[in-house]
This record gives C-alpha cells, structure tokens and sequence, in this order.
C-alpha cells in the first residue's frame, strides 16, 4: 500500500506588493507564533494585505498582519491581528535598519509559507512606493506582452 499523499501546507501571499510597490530587496526570516496561529496558517486562514514591518529597539516586527482564530481553539486562543517579532540575523537587521530611514521606503512582508522541515517562514521586502503613471505604465507593458503571447499563439 501506498502513503497517503498529503496536501502541501497553502502559501499567503501579498496580493498587492507588484502592483503599489517597487521592490528593492527581498529577506526571508523565521516569525515568532504561538500554537493556533500555526494551525490557522496550515489552513490558509490569514491575509498579508495590510501588513508592514516596523523597527523597535533593534527587532523587526510586523504589524498588521491578520490570522484568523482557530475554530478548534479553546479560550487560549490568539488575538487575530497583533504585533509579531521576526527573527533575522543580527547582519540583516544591520543592512535593514538604515534602509527603512530613508523616506518614502517601507519593509512589507511579501509571503508566509512553510519550508521543508515544517517552520513557517516569512519573506519580507525593502520596497518603494509606486506612483499612479509608474502603474498605468506596468499596466500597458502587461497588456502588450499578453497581445504578444496572443499573437504568438495564433501563428502556431
């Protein structure tokens, strides 16, 4: 008999990071979680749209970041939206730290997942905000492209 094939744990993403950012670098750190929100996360239970990363006394936390509670859960469980601290290397928070002083760039978290050994991960992302003619423009080469790919696909 065969194992049962189970279903990969489901990955949260920033839906609005491409459009209204430009990103400039990307992190990939651990996030400090309790009990239920690792089971609500294993679900898929969770939104990064309003999320952002902030720096206090040298830790990087994330704020805004929504798990819904755990329906399984008992009085202990978690409040949906709260504070998380992140875990970085000392060298990341130090390349981290002076970026986010400079104006108009903001750290957002850009997806949660789970990696092989089961940890949940969070990839974080130095970016800069996009202005209105920088989406149209990302707009119409979008829409060129897929006239091309449709062009392409009609010759065949």
């Amino acid at each position: 008999m065969s194992k049962p094939k189970h279903r990969a744990p489901p990955v949260i993403k920033n839906k609005k990071l491409a459009m209204r950012y430009e990103v400039l670098e990307k992190f990939e750190c651990g996030i400090m979680l309790c009990g239920t929100e690792v089971k609500s996360l294993r679900i898929g239970r969770a939104s990064l749209d309003e999320a952002y990363g902030r720096v206090i006394n040298h830790e990087i936390w994330v704020e805004g970041f929504h798990i819904s509670t755990y329906e399984m859960g008992n009085v202990h469980n978690h409040a949906p939206i709260r504070r998380r601290k992140l875990l970085l290397h000392k060298s990341e928070i130090v390349k981290i730290e002076p970026r986010l002083k400079i104006k108009g760039l903001t750290l957002v978290p850009a997806r949660v997942y789970f990696n092989d050994r089961g940890l949940v991960k969070m990839t974080i992302a130095v970016v800069k905000g996009k202005r209105i003619r920088d989406r149209r423009e990302d707009l119409k080469q979008r829409d060129a492209k897929r006239e091309m790919e449709r062009a392409m696909r009609q010759r065949r």
